[in-house]
C-alpha cells in the first residue's frame, strides 16, 4: 500500500510533522481497495460525502488515490444520476451496519449498478472535491472522466429534486449529513417511533456510548422514513408530495451551489460550455438569499412543509455553511457576527458546534445536537477564506488544529471542552487535517 504514497510537506512546525504522520497513518490504515471507509469498526463501507471530504486529503499525500476514491464512489451512480449515500462493501458481513443492503434492496430496482447501495443521497460536494484533486496535481483526463457523471448528479438534483423555488429538497435526515440535528425535530415528531425493520440490537452501540448517538425513538422514526421511501421504489419528483420529510436544508443547497461553481471550472478546462454551471450557480444563490437567509437572525435557516411554508427556528452551523458562496457584504457581515457571537463562540480552543449553544436541545454529547463536527468548521473556514476573513478563519484553523493534536481524529468533539466524542481514527477529521497544514490554498 505504502507505495501509493506520495508525501507532500507540511510546516515546519515539529509537532506539526508528527500531526501529518498521524493524519497519513489514519487514511492508510482505512484504505479499502480503491476508497476509504470512515471508520474501521462503525463505518465500514463507503460513505458519499466522507469520500468528498477524504479524497481532498488524499489529494495532499497521493494524488491517485485521491482520484480512485471519487471515481470508485461515481461508478456506483444510478442511472437516474443519484450519487448514493451508502456503496455497501460486498466483503463485508451483511449486517455488520444497520439499515444495511438486505434493508434497501437495491438489486430489485431498475437502473442501479451491480454493487449494493442505499436509496438516499448525501450532500453534494463531489465537484468541488474532483476540483480540488486537479488543483493539487492537474489531471485533464480525470475531469474528462468525472465531468459527465458529476454534471448527472446535479442534473438529478434539479430535475427530481425540486422544490419549486429554485431550491433543492431532501427526503430523510440522513441525506442532511446533519442526521440529528435538532433542525430536523419538528418534521419528524409525526413520524411514526417504529419501525418493521429497526434490529432489536443497534450496530452503532457496539461501537459508540448511548449518550453519544440519536435515541432510539429518532432512530425509530429514521427507519420508517427510510422504510417508505424504499417502498416507495425511491421515486422522487412525482412522489414528494406523499413524503413525510420533505426539506429545503441551507447547507445541502449551499455545497450543491459550491459544487455547481466547480463544474464551471471543470469545464472550462476540458472544453465544455461553462455558462450554464455558472448561471446554475447564481440560480441556486439567490433563491437561497431569497427564501432561507434570515437578515434578522444573521443566518439561513432551514425550510419545510408545502412550498416551503415553515421555516425552522433552531439555528446550526449548516446556517453558516453558506459563506462558502458569493454573497453580499451585509449577508456576510451578517452571518460572521453569528458565528463569533454567543450562538457559535468563535473560538481557537474548539471548533464551531453543530447547534446554537444557548438552544434549548443543545448537548454536548449527542450526536449532531451540539458537538463540534472537523468538516464543518473546514467548510466555514473556507467561507472565511473567500471572503477575505483571515482573522476568523485563523482561529477555525487553530481551533481544528488544537483538538485533534489533543484528542486524535475522532468522529466529534465536545464543543464546550474539546473532548473527543464517537468512534475514533475518523477519515475525513484526519483528511482535512492533512489539507490544514498544507498551507495555502491553491
Amino acid at each position: 500500500m505504502s507505495e501509493l504514497v506520495e508525501l507532500s510537506q507540511p510546516a515546519a512546525r515539529a509537532d506539526d510533522d508528527a500531526l501529518w504522520r498521524a493524519a497519513v497513518a489514519v487514511l492508510q490504515g482505512n484504505w479499502e481497495q480503491g476508497y476509504t471507509v470512515p471508520s474501521r469498526r462503525l463505518y465500514p463501507h463507503q460513505w458519499s460525502w466522507d469520500s468528498a471530504f477524504t479524497a481532498i486529503g488524499w489529494a495532499r499525500v497521493s494524488p491517485v488515490r485521491a482520484r480512485s476514491e471519487l471515481e470508485s464512489l461515481l461508478a456506483s451512480q444510478w442511472t437516474d444520476g443519484r450519487v448514493p449515500q451508502i456503496v455497501f462493501n460486498p466483503t463485508t458481513p451483511r449486517d455488520a451496519y444497520f439499515p444495511g443492503p438486505d434493508f434497501w434492496r437495491t438489486r430489485d430496482v431498475p437502473g442501479t449498478p451491480h454493487r449494493e447501495t442505499s436509496g438516499l443521497v448525501q450532500p453534494p460536494l463531489h465537484a468541488r472535491a474532483a476540483w480540488e484533486v486537479h488543483c493539487a496535481d492537474p489531471d485533464p483526463e480525470f475531469l474528462r472522466r468525472v465531468y459527465p457523471r458529476l454534471r448527472a448528479q446535479h442534473d438529478y438534483l434539479q430535475r427530481e429534486r425540486s422544490d419549486g423555488a429554485g431550491l433543492v429538497v431532501i427526503v430523510h435526515p440522513w441525506e442532511s449529513g446533519q442526521d440529528n440535528s435538532p433542525a430536523w425535530d419538528a418534521e419528524l415528531a409525526g413520524v411514526p417511533t417504529a419501525a418493521s425493520g429497526t434490529p432489536s440490537t443497534r450496530p452503532d452501540l457496539q461501537h459508540v456510548a448511548p449518550d453519544e448517538r440519536p435515541t432510539a425513538a429518532d432512530y425509530g422514526r429514521y427507519v420508517a422514513l427510510a422504510e417508505a421511501y424504499r417502498d416507495r421504489g425511491y421515486r422522487d419528483a412525482d412522489a414528494l408530495p406523499e413524503h413525510r420529510f420533505v426539506v429545503v436544508d441551507p447547507l445541502f443547497n449551499a455545497l450543491l451551489c459550491w459544487s455547481e461553481e466547480a463544474l464551471a471550472d471543470i469545464a472550462g478546462v476540458i472544453g465544455e460550455p461553462v455558462e450554464p454551471h455558472r448561471r446554475r450557480a447564481a440560480q441556486l444563490r439567490d433563491a437561497m438569499l431569497e427564501h432561507l437567509y434570515d437578515p434578522d437572525a444573521g443566518q439561513f435557516f432551514a425550510l419545510s412543509g408545502p412550498g416551503g411554508a415553515h421555516r425552522s427556528v433552531e439555528r446550526t452551523v449548516g446556517g453558516l455553511v453558506p459563506l462558502l458562496l458569493d454573497l453580499p457584504a451585509e449577508v456576510v457581515d451578517a452571518v460572521v457576527g453569528s458565528a463569533v457571537g454567543p450562538r457559535f463562540a468563535l473560538s481557537d480552543r474548539v471548533p464551531l458546534p453543530s447547534y446554537d449553544l444557548t438552544g434549548h436541545a443543545f448537548d454536548t454529547t449527542r450526536y449532531w445536537r451540539g458537538p463540534a463536527w472537523v468538516n464543518m468548521s473546514w467548510l466555514v473556514l473556507r467561507g472565511l477564506q473567500r471572503h477575505g476573513r483571515w482573522a476568523q478563519a485563523e482561529t477555525v484553523r487553530a481551533a481544528l488544529l488544537a483538538v485533534v493534536r489533543a484528542g486524535g481524529f475522532r468522529e466529534y468533539f465536545d464543543p464546550l471542552s474539546g473532548v473527543g466524542r464517537g468512534c475514533t481514527d475518523f477519515s475525513w477529521s484526519a483528511a482535512l487535517t492533512l489539507d490544514l497544514l498544507a498551507g495555502d490554498r491553491p
